[in-house]
């Protein structure tokens, strides 16, 4: 693809994943009404909050066992759009294996920058670090997000309490984003574009499953294979998992599934 010949709709079009998925709104309002009815059943830990902003809270919903792995589950909607309580269904095939699951909130764009939002991710991290046992959560921690969530699971693996990531339809290269209507409430500039694209970074030695959907848009499959490539080269640990026919929106419900390719995957990571 020479990206720098296509016209402005075209390269709006490559990173459209509701305009490429026709049945997107269904797919999400059945997704948000799941998770409506997964929190009503689990209200013990709920809107927990770890921060000054208004999205700065968790929902918890602890194993049975306080030492079991927990999810943490980053929501997508390219860092400015949904809220954590669309995605709490999208736990149910680690909860449903005996795992926690925790899922935090961040402020979007405009309000936010990424790097604010990066932030944001890493100072829940801390709070659930120093807070979780006391809401039986007390076990090794795995990462996981889809979409921009994602990126920000691979951004912030670092973070001394995580153990291993699932990065799912995650973008790892922020540097085409500028040039689409997603920058028009991003606002990216080169030196945090530089700083927050994966792609560009050191690699973290830590297990980082890399999932995309094989009916995902290019930019979607092509960053994940390059994450990929790059962590390979640097012999870090992590397996790509393509998931046969999944788009953007059905390849989570391979986690949200207690016998789905990523729940499956997710139990080898901790």
């Amino acid at each position: 693809m020479n990206w720098g010949a296509l016209s402005r709709a075209e390269r709006d079009a490559a990173y459209n994943n509701g305009d490429a998925v026709k049945d997107s709104a269904t797919l999400h309002a059945a997704r948000e009404t799941a998770s409506a009815a997964f929190r009503a059943a689990h209200p013990e830990h709920l809107e927990l909050r770890y921060g000054p902003r208004e999205r700065n809270t968790w929902d918890l919903f602890p194993g049975r066992d306080p030492r079991a792995p927990c999810m943490v589950f980053i929501h997508g909607g390219y860092w400015q759009r949904n809220s954590k309580d669309q995605f709490a269904n999208l736990i149910g095939g680690p909860y449903a294996r005996g795992w926690a699951a925790a899922l935090p909130g961040y402020s979007l764009a405009p309000d936010a920058t990424i790097t604010e939002i990066v932030g944001e991710i890493r100072a829940a991290l801390d709070w659930l670090a120093e807070h979780g046992p006391a809401h039986g959560i007390a076990g090794p921690i795995v990462l996981s997000g889809w979409s921009a969530g994602g990126h920000l699971t691979a951004i912030c693996l670092d973070h001394p309490s995580v153990v291993a990531g699932l990065a799912i339809s995650g973008l790892f290269e922020l540097g085409p984003i500028r040039d689409t209507y997603l920058n028009e409430k991003l606002r990216l500039a080169d030196a945090e574009i530089a700083a927050l694209s994966p792609i560009r970074l050191p690699v973290v030695q830590k297990p980082l499953a890399i999932a995309y959907g094989t009916a995902e848009l290019p930019p979607l499959v092509s960053d994940s294979r390059s994450l990929h490539a790059l962590r390979a080269a640097a012999n870090a640990p992590g397996v790509l998992i393509p998931v046969a026919g999944a788009n953007h929106f059905t390849i989570v419900h391979e986690l949200r599934d207690a016998d789905g390719e990523l729940t499956r995957q997710a139990m080898l990571l901790a």
